[in-house]
């Protein structure tokens, strides 16, 4: 299990742990577990860094709180991002899809949706008097819904880091995890469940077009999912704080 959370923040962040890991189904699949543990370990850095600075600043607290979550990760979500905005806007078919995909320049659509991301998330971040537990959970609600997107959604070709995750057959962990979190949430605040919800819907959503687009999903569209779940996690947070 050790190698497994090892594992996850060697893939997941970049967090400089020197210590060669065999990539064996066993030790990706614990990696696929310790997924949420990644999004908390992050989630807690840019809670801190928006918690000490905000009493002075709002939005240098929120600029900072930002910078941490691009810097720990190395953009590497938002690079998915990117990618799959450029394939997917391209209306072409699916070969041609996933070879713009690949393309290592970023065009319009992925610039766009790496500003409007970037921008979208910083005002909501902002807009929290206490944005710690927003935050925090936020980071940990998109792993945890890509640990069970990863487990049980098809992937869109027999290569690559999607078809390895998913060939590591995480289901088992990844339900484990999800009912373990659901309950953790519902005990300390029921009203933490609808940004969770919100965040599995939206991935859903993102699942439906990848599937239309190239037939399943793939490592670029896995980091969609991580970016905009995070920002629609936050928005539904800030809807919470709204109702009640």
């Amino acid at each position: 299990m050790i190698s497994g959370l090892l594992l996850s923040f060697q893939f997941f962040t970049r967090i400089p742990i020197n210590k060669a890991i065999e990539l064996d189904r066993k030790n990706i699949r614990n990696a696929i577990f310790f997924l949420p543990f990644v999004g908390a370990l992050i989630g807690l850095i840019a809670a801190i860094i928006y918690y000490i600075l905000s009493p002075y600043s709002n939005l240098i607290a929120g600029l900072f709180s930002l910078l941490s979550m691009i810097i720990i990760t190395g953009g590497l979500h938002i690079d998915g991002l990117s990618d799959t905005f450029d394939g997917f806007m391209a209306n072409k078919d699916r070969e041609r899809t996933f070879e713009i995909m690949k393309d290592s320049r970023v065009g319009a659509f992925g610039v766009l949706s790496i500003i409007l991301l970037i921008l979208f998330k910083y005002v909501l971040i902002i807009s929290f008097n206490d944005g710690f537990f927003p935050i925090l959970l936020s980071l940990i609600n998109s792993r945890v819904v890509l640990s069970y997107i990863i487990s049980y959604k098809k992937v869109a070709k027999a290569e690559g880091l999607g078809y390895l995750f998913n060939g590591s057959n995480p289901k088992v962990f990844s339900i484990l995890t999800l009912l373990i979190y659901v309950v953790v949430l519902a005990i300390t605040n029921t009203w933490y469940l609808f940004p969770l919800v919100l965040t599995i819907a939206t991935a859903e959503i993102i699942c439906k077009i990848s599937y239309k687009k190239i037939g399943g999903l793939t490592g670029d569209v896995y980091g969609s999912i991580v970016e905009i779940g995070e920002v629609l996690s936050l928005l539904g947070f800030w809807s919470v704080v709204i109702w009640i």
